[in-house]
C-alpha cells in the first residue's frame, strides 16, 4: 500500500511537470516559463531625465498621469497604486507592437489598457490588436486609431 501511493504520488508529480514543460508559451505562463512579454518602445531619452539632489524632473511634452483600477488583466506589471505616464499619439505610427496603450473600447465601459500586440492594415485602415498580459486571449475587435487616447511611457509604484 506505502509503495502504492509513494509510486503515485511520483507518477502525479511527472506528469505535472511534463505538463508544465510542454506548455511553455506566452498564453500559458507556467513555474518554469517566463512570459516572453514584447517591450515598448524607449520613448524617454536620458537627455529629458534631469537628476537633483532633492528631486529627479523628466521632461516629456504633453504628458499625462493616470491611475489603474484592480482588473488584473495586466498584473504585474500594472495594478491599482501604480501611477502611469502616458503621452498622446501623434499618429498610428507612434503605436508600436510591445506598446501599452489606453483606448476606448466598445466592449466595455471606461477606457483599457492593454499592450499593443499585433498593428495592421485592412480595408478600414489602419488597426491594432492589444490583450492584457495577464490575459490569455486578445482583446475583442480591432483597434482604430480615432480610439487610442494615450501610450504608456513609464510606470511609477
Amino acid at each position: 500500500m506505502k509503495t502504492a501511493i509513494i509510486l503515485g504520488l511520483i507518477l502525479l508529480t511527472l506528469g505535472w511537470f511534463a505538463n508544465d514543460v510542454y506548455s511553455l508559451s506566452y498564453d500559458k505562463p507556467t513555474i518554469f516559463a517566463v512570459r516572453n512579454v514584447i517591450s515598448p518602445a524607449d520613448r524617454i531619452k536620458d537627455s529629458q531625465i534631469v537628476v537633483y539632489e532633492d528631486k529627479i524632473v523628466i521632461n516629456i511634452d504633453n504628458a499625462n498621469w493616470a491611475n489603474y483600477t484592480a482588473t488584473y488583466s495586466m498584473d504585474p506589471f500594472l495594478d491599482i497604486g501604480a501611477t502611469g505616464i502616458e503621452v498622446v499619439p501623434k499618429d498610428e505610427f507612434d503605436v508600436q507592437i510591445g506598446d501599452v496603450i489606453t483606448y476606448g473600447a466598445d466592449w466595455t465601459e471606461g477606457l483599457v489598457a492593454h499592450r499593443v500586440i499585433d498593428v495592421g492594415y485592412d480595408a478600414d485602415g489602419w488597426y491594432a490588436v492589444a490583450k492584457g498580459d495577464n490575459v490569455s486571449c486578445s482583446d475583442p475587435g480591432k483597434i482604430r486609431f480615432d480610439k487610442v487616447k494615450f501610450i504608456l511611457v513609464g510606470v511609477l509604484y
